[in-house]
């Protein structure tokens, strides 16, 4: 028997995501050439001394043994921690706050139900059984977008109903899986002082209050049929502020004209009471185009603030989707492939390819391929290699076929500088 570090197995689960490697098999026919130095590099790594390579099975072994998934969902919040400590996010703060977006994304689709937990859906005569998560992803202008924390939208084991009151037994949803998840952002990051981003689903009585009672703020996007009433005393109030308008010309000939009413009173059906602020953009294109979006917020709104909630708040909320969930599903990392049908293993693989994909980030976008690039005479590393997918393969390169020099991988955290470019 050969015994493994549970650090090298870490490391060997992050490497599958980190080099897009697809699936768990893929480690095996990438990683066993013996003459290559692949087992030398991955202990380099985790600071391990391992004489051989495991099958991609051990990995799914250890997680058998690991007393659940709470460990795994502490690792992408150690390295959001650790970029927080290094002020590595600070240049992407607004109002003093990072912005961190919210949505759900579909996981895995079955034709036949997967587990107690799944989700169901109607299709006709057709029953199709899902697993969804909800992210809570800290939002950059430079792209960088690291998963601050996740929740899995499940529905409770049937067995356990019975103890349930009515609400409960409903199909779980976003909304529910943020109720969970707020108190265990708070909890893990107490000082941290956040906006939150969303989309219209969010504008409600029920993610204000709990917005409110965490300390925390919020742009989120408002449109009329959510909060009909609200929208209709907001369109009253700007005929009243003509003054309250500014007129934004871009570089390519966008217009856009911001105009907003503070203090809007809004009542939900639990009878809690908000004052909240709204801003509307009417954006024109070059080629006369007319686009509207607008925003609820509690953030102050000024001629000093409105551009930055705008720019740098509510814009920013499609990243998550962008940057984060589309990129995760269609440039290799698979994350719609279940690397394990059991439900909690499932899961830990999830938390590690957020530690991958971070990890891939912050080499894309940091300033060390950056320099390396502009020798080449190109702006980024994408623009030098062509896309993620290529970057990956180099990775994945380098790993078989150069040995890493040891004290690259051990250098203290301190004498590391890591910056971005927002362009």
């Amino acid at each position: 028997m050969v015994t493994y570090d549970a650090r090298f197995l870490h490391w060997l689960g992050i490497l599958t995501h980190l080099l897009r490697l697809s699936s768990r098999r893929n480690v095996d026919y990438d990683f066993r050439d013996l003459e290559l130095p692949v087992l030398d590099n991955v202990n380099s790594l985790a600071n391990t001394g391992q004489t051989t390579l495991p099958v991609d099975k051990t990995l799914d072994h250890l997680l058998e043994h690991t007393g659940g998934v709470d460990p795994f969902a502490r690792l992408p919040q150690l390295c959001v921690n650790r970029l927080i400590r290094m002020r590595v996010l600070d240049p992407y703060r607004l109002q003093g706050k990072l912005l961190a977006g919210i949505d759900g994304t579909g996981l895995f689709t079955f034709s036949e139900r997967h587990c107690p937990h799944c989700l169901t859906q109607k299709h006709g005569e057709k029953t199709v059984y899902y697993h969804p998560v909800f992210e809570m992803k800290v939002l950059t202008g430079a792209g960088l977008v690291p998963s601050l924390a996740s929740e899995f939208i499940e529905n409770p084991d049937p067995k356990e109903w019975e103890n349930l009151s009515q609400e409960q037994r409903k199909q779980d949803c976003e909304l529910k899986a943020f109720a969970r998840l707020a108190p265990k952002v708070k909890e893990a990051f107490p000082q941290l002082q956040l906006v939150l981003a969303g989309d219209n689903l969010y504008s409600c009585g029920r993610f204000f209050s709990t917005c409110r009672s965490h300390g925390w703020s919020y742009v989120v996007t408002f449109k009329e049929g959510r909060t009909p009433q609200l929208w209709k005393e907001f369109q009253a109030q700007l005929g009243l502020l003509p003054r309250q308008r500014i007129k934004q010309t871009l570089p390519d000939q966008t217009v856009r004209v911001y105009r907003w009413v503070e203090a809007l009173d809004y009542q939900d059906s639990e009878q809690r009471v908000f004052k909240i602020n709204a801003l509307l953009c009417q954006e024109t294109s070059p080629a006369g185009q007319e686009t509207t979006f607008a925003w609820l917020t509690d953030l102050p709104l000024n001629r000093d603030t409105v551009l930055e909630v705008a720019g740098q708040g509510g814009r920013l909320r499609v990243k998550i989707e962008n940057e984060g969930f589309n990129v995760q599903k269609n440039s290799g990392l698979n994350l719609e492939h279940p690397f394990s049908l059991h439900w909690d293993k499932a899961k830990a693989y999830y938390y590690l390819l957020q530690v991958g994909y971070l990890l891939f980030q912050l080499l894309e976008k940091g300033s060390l391929l950056r320099e390396l690039a502009k020798e080449y005479g190109k702006g980024s590393a994408l623009a030098l290699w062509g896309s993620q997918e290529k970057l990956a393969q180099r990775l994945l390169e380098s790993l078989r076929y150069c040995l890493w020099p040891k004290e690259d991988q051990t250098a203290p955290a301190s004498r590391v500088r890591i910056s971005f470019s927002s362009a």
